[in-house]
C-alpha cells in the first residue's frame, strides 16, 4: 500500500543563504568553544575560580556553552523561517 507524502516538497530558494548562515553560526559557536577549550588547556586553575554562586568557572562556561547552542538554535530557526517567507513571497509576485 503506497500513500503520498505528508506535505507537499517544493524547491527551497533559500537553501543556499540557509547553509551560509549555517556555517557562519557553526564557527561563532567554535569560537567560543576554543575560548572553553583554551581556558582548560592553558589555564587549568582558572577553570576551578569560583564565579556565580559559588560554582566554579568550568561548570558556568559549560552550561553558558549549552545555552548558547539552543539560542543559536532558536536564532537561526527565526532568521531562517523569516528569510523563507520573504523569499516565498517574492517568487509568487513573478
Amino acid at each position: 500500500m503506497l500513500h503520498e507524502p505528508a506535505v507537499r516538497q517544493e524547491k527551497d530558494n533559500a537553501s543556499d543563504w540557509k547553509a551560509k548562515l549555517g556555517i557562519k553560526l557553526f564557527w561563532l559557536y567554535c569560537i567560543i568553544y576554543m575560548g572553553f577549550v583554551g581556558v582548560a588547556v592553558f589555564a587549568p586553575n582558572l577553570m576551578k575560580t569560583p564565579v556565580l554562586a559559588g560554582t566554579n568557572l568550568a561548570i558556568v562556561y559549560g552550561l553558558v556553552l549549552i545555552v548558547f547552542a539552543v539560542l543559536l538554535g532558536l536564532v537561526y530557526n527565526h532568521v531562517c523561517t523569516k528569510k523563507e517567507n520573504e523569499m516565498s513571497s517574492k517568487q509568487e509576485d513573478k
